[in-house]
């Protein structure tokens, strides 16, 4: 029989063990508006007064909910029946939950996670009994606070603009795994093309003296192996490897790893490749690659934040490549693992970012709003190959704290030298390794003369003025044009007057197109955006992901052979 639960696919592919128990599918609910439910007891009820199908967003069709109005609190529970075995150790995840999440046991308490993007893990072995076991997840959600990310929530009842729907409460899979008492916590891997070798920091837990076993493997035949002795916490070593496959654009090469730590057993992957900034453009492998990208915000029609199966995760990549793509920027939005993994098996390029609209980033409490959660994401999502740069803020206000972003760029290079680094995308750039900004000039000849200066070292000629009060001048990333709009409706948002014709979006999409790509300064731009979302109708699809125009045809425009490239 076809397994119902949805989402069921295992949704941490780069730490892969056999004991996964997926816990999706049909949980009790309650919305609690007055944030009452911990006086009501609601951590340890029997029932809650609805229901909900996770990891979909009560705000969503799929969720069977579908409420729409701000939510300040919501609950779920559910029973799981576990038969513990002596020796082993439970851990409890939920990939994402929005914002505050509290986890129960048993009406025990395993402690607040505060972070609507990161995973949430506990420990809950002493929290379990064999048997049946009541598990509960209490979610705060505020939009409106100025204390949290929110992305592109829309902070008044009906989306608008660039706008949209809320996503509030679960969001991504929850799941357990039996894990033994020494096991394998995490995994950073560091590949280095240039000397075909891997550098590993292997986190375990209560396996101090223990050997850790690591093999590698391409297309199943061996490419190494080695051990090493856990000291304290960690494993450190390298493993070099016998043949070089190059992880590159369009060539999704993979190694499979294999770690054995006493009686735990993980499967992991990398890619081997090294990137760097030259200063104006992307360094992949030795070569200046031109950075084809599309904004992708990650909505779907019956999901909001959440696809409705994995198969629709891969599907966006594709329809992006379709179209002559090799990468996208993933918008005021923090992609699940499952994306990425996609990302990485198809060669495909991404900046990852985060969803810092709805954080006053000018108060102290932007510091604990934003940072721990960074950091848990940088953790996260390090070993990805597809990511090749981080990009923590979109379009800041002018008075943030400067402090703030400095912190943000040290932080992020001290845990990640490797990749490159924006720090506010558009324009107000504090410290950057990349200067980017945003033009949705909808005149072919306009945007093309705007960046002619930069041939002679001079900045664009209609200057950013946020770039200009920070001294930096020298552009080479358009991060945002296009945002053609296309069958806009009355309530529609888009960016400029629409074309009236197909043969008049298609001219001025080659215009704007051509105008960056034969500029040798401009090294990669990105096109706004993939799919329409809600009332925002500017993408190459709409929002059911039907293409506006054929695929072949703007393929074309969007692979023209750009100045840089050899």
């Amino acid at each position: 029989m076809e397994n119902m639960i949805p989402r069921a696919e295992y949704p941490r592919p780069q730490l892969v063990r056999d004991s996964y128990l997926c816990l999706n599918g049909q949980w009790m609910f309650e919305i609690d508006h007055g944030k009452s439910g911990r006086a009501r007891k609601l951590q340890n009820a029997e029932t809650l007064s609805g229901e909900i199908i996770v990891p979909f967003c009560p705000e969503s069709k799929l969720s069977g909910v579908e409420y729409k109005d701000f939510m300040a609190c919501v609950w779920y529970k559910r029973e799981v029946e576990i038969e513990k075995t002596e020796g082993m150790r439970y851990l409890l995840h939920i990939g994402a939950c929005d914002y505050a999440c509290e986890v129960y046991v048993n009406g025990a308490s395993c402690g607040v996670h505060y972070g609507g993007s990161s995973p949430i893990d506990h420990d809950v072995t002493d929290k379990l009994i064999s048997g049946k076991n009541i598990i509960t997840v209490c979610a705060e959600d505020d939009q409106r606070s100025g204390c949290q990310p929110v992305g592109k929530q829309c902070n008044d009842f009906f989306s608008r603009g660039c706008s949209y729907t809320r996503t509030t409460g679960i969001w991504q899979t929850v799941w357990m795994e039996e894990v033994p008492n020494a096991y394998i916590a995490s995994i950073k891997a560091t590949p280095s093309a240039a000397t075909g070798e891997v550098y590993y920091e292997v986190l375990c837990e209560n396996a101090d003296g223990m050997t850790l076993t690591c093999s590698a493997s391409f297309e199943g035949e061996d490419m190494g192996s080695v051990g090493c002795v856990v000291v304290g916490k960690m494993a450190r070593f390298v493993l070099p490897l016998k043949e070089k496959h190059l992880w590159n654009v369009g060539e999704g090469n993979l190694y499979d790893v294999n770690m054995v730590l006493g009686e735990d057993a993980v499967a992991s992957y990398f890619g081997l490749r090294d990137i760097y900034y030259n200063g104006r453009a992307m360094i992949l492998n030795g070569r200046a690659v031109f950075q084809r990208l599309v904004l992708d915000q990650g909505f779907y029609p019956d999901g909001i934040w959440t696809a409705p199966t994995d198969d629709e995760l891969k599907a966006d990549i594709e329809r992006s490549l379709a179209m002559g793509f090799n990468g996208a920027r993933l918008h005021q939005k923090v992609f699940e693992p499952r994306f990425l993994y996609h990302c990485d098996k198809l060669g495909y390029i991404v900046w990852g970012e985060h969803g810092n609209w709805g954080l006053d980033l000018s108060k102290p409490t932007c510091w604990a709003g934003f940072l721990p959660e960074w950091l848990e994401l940088l953790q996260r999502d390090y070993n990805h190959p597809s990511i090749i740069g981080w990009c923590p803020l979109n379009e800041t206000q002018r008075d943030q704290d400067k402090r703030f972003v400095t912190m943000l760029y040290d932080m992020t290079k001290a845990f990640d030298p490797t990749r490159m680094f924006i720090d506010c995308s558009g324009w107000a750039h504090v410290k950057t390794e990349v200067v980017d900004e945003h033009n949705y000039d909808q005149d072919p000849d306009h945007l093309r003369e705007n960046y002619e200066p930069l041939k002679e070292g001079l900045p664009p000629k209609q200057e950013n003025q946020y770039i200009h009060i920070h001294g930096t001048k020298d552009v080479s990333f358009v991060s945002e044009y296009g945002g053609i709009g296309w069958s806009v409706g009355e309530k529609a948002w888009s960016y400029g007057n629409a074309p009236k014709t197909e043969e008049e979006f298609l001219t001025r999409l080659k215009g704007l197109t051509d105008a960056l790509l034969d500029n040798p300064c401009i090294t990669a731009y990105c096109y706004t955006q993939l799919t329409d979302i809600e009332q925002e109708q500017n993408g190459l699809y709409f929002y059911d992901r039907t293409p506006k125009f054929p695929p072949e045809v703007v393929h074309k425009i969007l692979s023209k052979k750009a100045a840089i490239e050899e």
